[in-house]
């Protein structure tokens, strides 16, 4: 069973406007693609919706995850599951997020789970993060979706909760247990994982049955495969015997050009391919 591999266009190809880094990613061998929520709002306008979808579509490439709105990144944030006063935002942006999913047949959806916020009850946060996501699973089961949950790295992201598995998983269970939705899963980030101390191997190996999808970045440095210290051979042996049969996405800030940071895929053994025009639903 190979892996097939597809490309997050926020961070690569970010040489180029975002409405051009499809047909980059498909001018490098790229049948799909993932982005980060890839408009300034919540509710953007229908023109800036359509222009997305035709980007994809005039490219020839497939749109396979995609994240859920999550604030302004660039200025910190990082989610807005469990932050009260950002309720409605992120479930207007739910909607716009089905409406793309049923256009392009996007099936993945990370959802950041937001800092915690000062002077907010964590339990106050974690109840609203529980309503928010079974919302979300609720909402994308329409497109057989699947809701993911991830860890982020210490001393990266302000102060994020999730930064280990355990934490991660015990969120995952709580939708099962207590939201009545089971199509939620972790998100499987070896960058994320590796900086707060998680033995990326012994985790795929562990709970592959249990990972929605796998995003691939070194560590330390967050560049491609093969700049840090990441044993990713062991690790895509891991994820396939544990019958991981996903996306891989690569989401790494590039050395050198994002055009030339494909090398390491080439090199990889195992039969591992770097891309597919067929979407895996």
């Amino acid at each position: 069973m190979a892996l097939s591999f597809e490309v997050n266009l926020s961070i690569l190809f970010t040489e180029l406007p975002l409405l051009e880094r499809p047909a980059a990613a498909a001018a490098a061998g790229f049948g799909a693609v993932e982005f980060w929520w890839p408009f300034a709002d919540a509710v953007p306008a229908d023109a800036d919706v359509d222009a997305f979808v035709h980007a994809l579509r005039d490219a020839g490439v497939s749109l396979v995850a995609l994240n859920f709105f999550a604030g302004d990144m660039p200025a910190g944030e990082r989610g807005l599951v469990s932050w009260p006063q950002r309720r409605r935002e992120f479930r207007d942006s739910v909607d716009v997020l089905v409406a793309i999913a049923e256009r392009t047949g996007a099936r993945r959806f990370n959802a950041l789970y937001g800092q915690r916020l000062p002077g907010v009850d964590p339990a106050e946060q974690d109840a609203l993060a529980a309503e928010n996501l079974a919302y979300a699973a609720r909402a994308v089961s329409s497109v057989d979706g699947v809701v993911l949950v991830e860890t982020l790295a210490q001393g990266e992201n302000g102060a994020y909760p999730l930064c280990t598995v355990a934490e991660a998983l015990a969120v995952v269970d709580r939708m099962c247990s207590e939201g009545g939705v089971d199509n939620v899963a972790l998100l499987y980030d070896t960058y994320h994982l590796a900086r707060n101390g998680e033995d990326v191997v012994a985790v795929a190996a562990a709970q592959a049955e249990r990972i929605g999808h796998v995003q691939v970045a070194d560590a330390p440095g967050r560049h491609q495969p093969g700049t840090g210290e990441l044993p990713f051979e062991e690790i895509f042996a891991a994820l396939q015997r544990g019958g991981y049969d996903g996306w891989v996405g690569c989401e790494y800030k590039p050395l050198g050009p994002s055009a030339g940071s494909f090398g390491w895929l080439a090199d990889a053994k195992g039969g591992f391919t770097p891309h597919t025009s067929e979407v895996t639903r």
